[in-house]
């Protein structure tokens, strides 16, 4: 249920541009407002979640960790799994970041018959995450050319190596594709594994539908719906340079791409792929596990007034004799 919710959340907001520019012609509210307005949740919700986060304080040292501590020096110390210098955390988190190493490294476990409880790789998934997340960034780097002229140097190589592989005309862009598949993988994952299916909610669902509608439309744009790109170009220009205008003649393919690119940005910061920003202040792992060399004491301790069992004792003395309780002193 929560995954056909997702579905149909997605596919309404596709009508609702698509009708808004083929019935309504509503270009302009689509093409420059709607975008302005997304842009501006996007930066307002992802500056006030980072102060949010920068502003909680983190006491004591918290780092989840899956390997040796420095402890004794002929014990081997795990110094990527669990660092004690701020070098090793910057490695654990280049790793992190660019190679989800933890993912890599983890485990799934299920019961089986006899009962047996039988441990297997998760590979897979972290093969499908990688996929994701990179070829996102990939997609996300190339749209640049549309906001820039001239367009750099290195965004014309991205785009060479990413069409390396020349299927027809135009050539086939390997990361868009790509990016449609391991978005389609997550969501079979979460449909097929029962214990993934029992713990998704529609807010895992709605984002990979809003990914899978950004790339599927771009892919139609691409290779079946042909949009002049010189007209998208201005309007994208106009966008960057704050003098919005909007040419004639786009399709409204693109509008609907457009429309839930924008719908992504808003929905980023008060979902959980704000991920992106939260894995670099997360105590969990930008912490160094120092606990054993440095002592770490509590900010907020301050004097207390306290009972002590002696002075309890000093108190009651006599009607614990009274009631057959013992006392340490007479």
């Amino acid at each position: 249920m929560n995954a056909i919710l997702s579905l149909f959340a997605v596919i309404g907001l596709a009508l609702i541009a698509f009708i808004g520019v083929k019935v309504a012609h509503l270009e302009f509210l689509f093409g420059t407002a709607i975008p302005y307005i997304a842009l501006a949740v996007f930066l307002i919700g992802v500056i006030s979640r980072v102060l949010k986060w920068g502003r909680t304080p983190v006491p004591f040292r918290i780092p989840t960790t899956c390997g040796q501590q420095q402890s004794l020096p002929w014990i081997k110390q795990s110094k990527l799994d669990n660092p004690s210098t701020g070098a090793g955390v910057i490695g654990r988190m280049f790793l992190e970041v660019f190679l989800f190493r933890s993912l890599f490294s983890n485990t799934k476990f299920e019961l089986r018959e006899g009962p047996k409880l039988a441990y297997s790789s998760t590979r897979w998934l972290w093969l499908g995450g990688l996929a994701f997340h990179w070829t996102f960034f990939v997609v996300l780097i190339r749209h640049l050319r549309l906001f820039t002229e001239p367009v750099p140097g290195f965004l014309h190589s991205i785009e060479a190596l990413d069409g390396f592989l020349q299927v027809g005309i135009p050539g086939v862009l390997i990361s868009g594709v790509v990016l449609l598949f391991a978005a389609t993988y997550l969501f079979l994952r979460r449909v097929f594994i029962p214990s993934v299916r029992y713990i998704s909610l529609a807010a895992d669902y709605f984002p990979l539908f809003l990914i899978m509608g950004v790339a599927l439309s771009g892919i139609l744009m691409r290779y079946v719906v042909r949009v002049d790109i010189v007209s998208v170009k201005m309007l994208t220009m106009g966008l960057a340079s704050l003098s919005p205008v909007v040419p004639e003649g786009i399709s409204a393919i693109f509008y609907v791409h457009l429309f839930l690119v924008s719908a992504l940005f808003a929905y980023i910061p008060y979902s959980k792929i704000m991920h992106l920003g939260g894995v670099f202040l997360s105590p969990t792992r930008n912490l160094a596990n120092n606990s054993r060399m440095v002592r770490h004491i509590n900010p907020w301790n301050y004097p207390v007034e306290v009972h002590t069992y002696e002075e309890y004792e000093n108190d009651f003395r006599e009607k614990m004799k009274k009631a057959g309780l013992p006392v340490e002193k007479e």
